[in-house]
C-alpha cells in the first residue's frame, strides 16, 4: 500500500528541451592554480576576499607554509592534472619569513620553465610574484595578470 494513498503509477519523465543556451564561454573551464605563502600573498589574499575584491573565476588556491616548500613537481603536477596554467607568490625578495624560501622557489620557477620550453610547452604558463601581506591590489592585479596571459595562450593538449 502506498502512504497516503499515493497513485503506483508512474508519471513519465518529462524530456529535457533541447540546449537552446548559447556556448559557454570557453575560458570559463580553463583552471589556474595559485601556491601562496602562508605570511604574505595568502594574507593578501584573504584581505582581498574580505573586501570582496572580484578574482577572475579560473584561480584555485593552495596554502603552503612557504614558496621555498614548493617542488618543481607540485607545478608540473598541476599542469599534468588539468591546469592551464601555475603560480607561487609570496613573500618579498629578501624579506622571506624563512630566510630564502622565495629565493630557492625562484630557482625553481626559472627550472620549470626551461623543461616546459624543452618539450614545447608555452613557459609563460608558470610565473612567480612576490608581494607583501599588505599590498592586497598587487595579490589581486597578479591573478589578474595571470589570468589575461592564460587565457590569450592556446589551451594545453591533453591525451
Amino acid at each position: 500500500m502506498n502512504p497516503a494513498g499515493a497513485s503506483a503509477v508512474a508519471t513519465p519523465a518529462v524530456a529535457a528541451p533541447a540546449a537552446t543556451t548559447p556556448p559557454v564561454d570557453a575560458d570559463a573551464d580553463r583552471r589556474i592554480v595559485a601556491f601562496l605563502c602562508r605570511e604574505c600573498a595568502y594574507s593578501a589574499a584573504d584581505a582581498a576576499g574580505n573586501a570582496r575584491t572580484p578574482l577572475p573565476p579560473t584561480i584555485r588556491t593552495i596554502l603552503v607554509p612557504c614558496t621555498g616548500r614548493v617542488s618543481p613537481l607540485h607545478l608540473l603536477t598541476a599542469l599534468a592534472d588539468g591546469a592551464d596554467g601555475v603560480y607561487v607568490a609570496g613573500c618579498l625578495e629578501g624579506q622571506c619569513h624563512y630566510r630564502v624560501g622565495n629565493l630557492h622557489a625562484l630557482d625553481r620557477i626559472v627550472f620549470v620553465k626551461r623543461l616546459l620550453e624543452s618539450v614545447g610547452v608555452e613557459p609563460d604558463r608558470v610565473a612567480m610574484f612576490t608581494m607583501s601581506a599588505a599590498d592586497t591590489p598587487r595579490f589581486v592585479a597578479t591573478a589578474r595578470a595571470m589570468h589575461e596571459t592564460i587565457t590569450r595562450l592556446p589551451r594545453l593538449p591533453r591525451s
